[in-house]
């Protein structure tokens, strides 16, 4: 299978923590239609780019979870187990949800909601189930077991992250972008913690040719 050929196994990477790219597998976030308008984090996906299994190990090759032998090795399983697959797919927009509620939830000021923690723990319950202490070369190190024929291997190192990223970063640089239909997160570490943009070459040059185009012409 040629994963590059998928959207996820080639989008963006600007997040700034694995995490954040993840939430990011998505066109952009925009406010559900459905909601009140005083809902700020009401939101819905779109153009997602994980709409089935094979999406999410293209991504997770992309950004290295994953090597070329395991992701091919992976959609070989995938295509065995079809309901695992699918069942694997849909914790992880679960977990893609409840990551991107507790960041912007931080970002505007607010508690994370209860229902996206329990979600985050869940899911950092089953990853820490699956790592133990192994030698390394100086000293012991954590390593992953069971990780061969394991659907849901990838989620466990994007709830780590997240759980690293929450509790060790300064969440004050935690950004949202302001792009139309965008809203991509990232973590700014830039000097002057004054990046606005998930990237200047898309959303930035975009919002400097709408500027442009409202300036009262002579």
């Amino acid at each position: 299978m040629n994963f590059s050929e998928r959207p996820a196994g080639r989008m963006n990477l600007t997040g700034g923590r694995l995490c954040l790219d993840f939430v990011n597998t998505v066109g952009g976030w925009t406010p559900d239609p459905a909601m009140d308008k005083g809902a700020p984090l009401s939101v819905i996906a779109r153009a997602d780019k994980l709409n089935d299994y094979f999406d999410l190990v293209a991504w997770s090759l992309h950004t290295g979870l994953l090597g070329e032998r395991e992701a091919q090795a992976l959609a070989r399983e995938a295509r065995r187990r079809e309901k695992e697959a699918a069942a694997a797919l849909k914790r992880a927009l679960a977990l893609r949800g409840a990551i991107y509620g507790v960041c912007v939830a931080i970002i505007h000021g607010s508690d994370p909601e209860a229902s996206d923690l329990d979600l985050l723990n869940r899911e950092l319950n089953i990853a820490h189930g699956r790592v133990r202490l192994g030698v390394g070369e100086q000293n012991c190190v954590w390593e992953w077991t069971d990780t061969k024929s394991s659907l849901d291997r990838m989620l466990w190192r994007i709830a780590d992250s997240a759980a690293e990223m929450l509790t060790t970063d300064d969440l004050t640089r935690l950004r949202e972008c302001p792009g139309e239909d965008c809203g991509w997160l990232f973590l700014d570490i830039s000097k002057n913690s004054r990046r606005q943009w998930c990237d200047m070459r898309t959303c930035g040059n975009l919002a400097k040719v709408r500027r442009f185009r409202q300036r009262p012409q002579p």
